[in-house]
């Protein structure tokens, strides 16, 4: 006997319908044949990085339409297995696996309708600055670095190092990194804000408690055709030789750059590509990012919805706390999310408090 019965057939049988509307499946066809012919046009590939946004979008378009017809399949699978399972036990087993397939799909299709904004589905830029806590901050500001390079790498995004800068001692003095993947801005923004570590501090010879803080920025990745005041004159471009860990040369040639926005006094660094180029082209992407927030500031007369509430790196701001002493938990302070296993956050399992964080968010 299965233990799925036709009434858990036909609920998902409404989610599917549901998940036909709030995905827009025939809009979505339409969008894709759209750009299916734009690929296919003459001197399609002239334009290299248009192009590439053109064709990212149709991947995106078609995997979100594939998700859908597949669900769609489960489900007739589902509802054949259920009623072969009358006749034929063995059937029973094949029905209730489908459902299971079925049931996680559509949770994972109603989380990605979640993220509708103009660059939710696109890439994200994430910078980690340490707060008041001197040394621990530091320490912290590197943890959440590699917190959140383990995280994007578990859920098959692409981690590229635009500027890692060495603190003194311990840690990082910031960490910045490109993430690369569907939805990856919209599900990071849940990150956006300061977090608080409490713990034994392990540069501290009498072992007492320490609270420290970190701020955490993430900026979406713009497109081409998104239009940003910026001025190569208002812009000071520096050069200088990358640096490792204890102040070490990493490069033999002067390839990390600084640029300098003159009219509003933005500074963004980057040293960790291969080539002059490289550093500058990625430290020209962060600053459009950073006078598009700047800009839509000015629109709105109130705070970026892009990188969420601005607070300052300091208690009472937080909205996360991660306590290793005197008890273990992790615990978001907006969706009321929280575990006692630290080390698995730590180490990049951070699903929970981001699917938290949204279903808090629309609810």
């Amino acid at each position: 006997m299965a233990d799925i019965s036709e009434k858990d057939i036909e609920q998902m049988a409404r989610r599917i319908k549901d998940a036909h509307g709030f995905l827009h499946i025939d809009s979505l066809a339409t969008e894709l044949a759209k750009l299916d012919d734009e690929i296919a046009s003459p001197g399609f590939w002239d334009d290299a990085s248009h192009a590439q946004s053109v064709s990212k979008q149709a991947s995106n378009v078609r995997e979100t339409i594939r998700e859908y017809d597949e669900a769609a399949a489960l489900l007739e699978d589902a509802r054949a297995a259920l009623e072969l399972a009358g006749e034929d036990e063995a059937f029973a087993a094949e029905a209730d696996d489908a459902f299971d397939r079925l049931a996680g799909m559509l949770d994972g299709l109603e989380i990605a309708s979640w993220f509708s904004g103009r660059f939710d589905g696109g890439d994200a830029i994430l910078t980690v600055n340490p707060g008041s806590g001197g040394l621990e901050a530091r320490d912290w500001t590197e943890m959440l670095y590699r917190m959140y390079a383990r995280y994007a790498e578990n859920k098959g995004w692409k981690v590229t190092v635009l500027d890692l800068v060495p603190g003194e001692g311990i840690g990082l003095d910031k960490a910045t990194i490109q993430v690369e993947g569907r939805n990856a801005f919209g599900m990071l923004k849940s990150e956006s804000g300061v977090h608080r570590l409490v713990r034994i501090s392990p540069t501290d010879d009498k072992k007492r408690r320490h609270t420290t803080f970190a701020g955490v920025e993430v900026l979406p990745v713009l497109p081409d055709d998104i239009e940003v005041d910026l001025s190569l004159s208002d812009v000071r471009v520096d050069v200088y030789r990358s640096s490792g860990p204890g102040g070490q040369c990493v490069n033999t040639t002067d390839s990390a750059v600084r640029l300098t926005h003159l009219p509003t006094g933005l500074v963004v660094t980057c040293q960790n590509e291969k080539s002059q180029l490289q550093n500058k082209e990625a430290a020209f992407r962060v600053l459009r990012a950073k006078l598009y927030e700047l800009e839509e500031q000015k629109r709105l007369a109130e705070l970026d919805e892009l990188r969420g509430d601005r607070m300052d790196n300091s208690f009472g701001s937080q909205i996360r706390n991660y306590v290793l002493y005197p008890y273990q938990m992790v615990k978001d302070v907006r969706s009321g999310i929280e575990t006692g296993n630290v080390d698995a956050v730590l180490d990049g399992e951070l699903e929970q408090f981001v699917i938290g964080y949204h279903k808090w968010r629309v609810s």
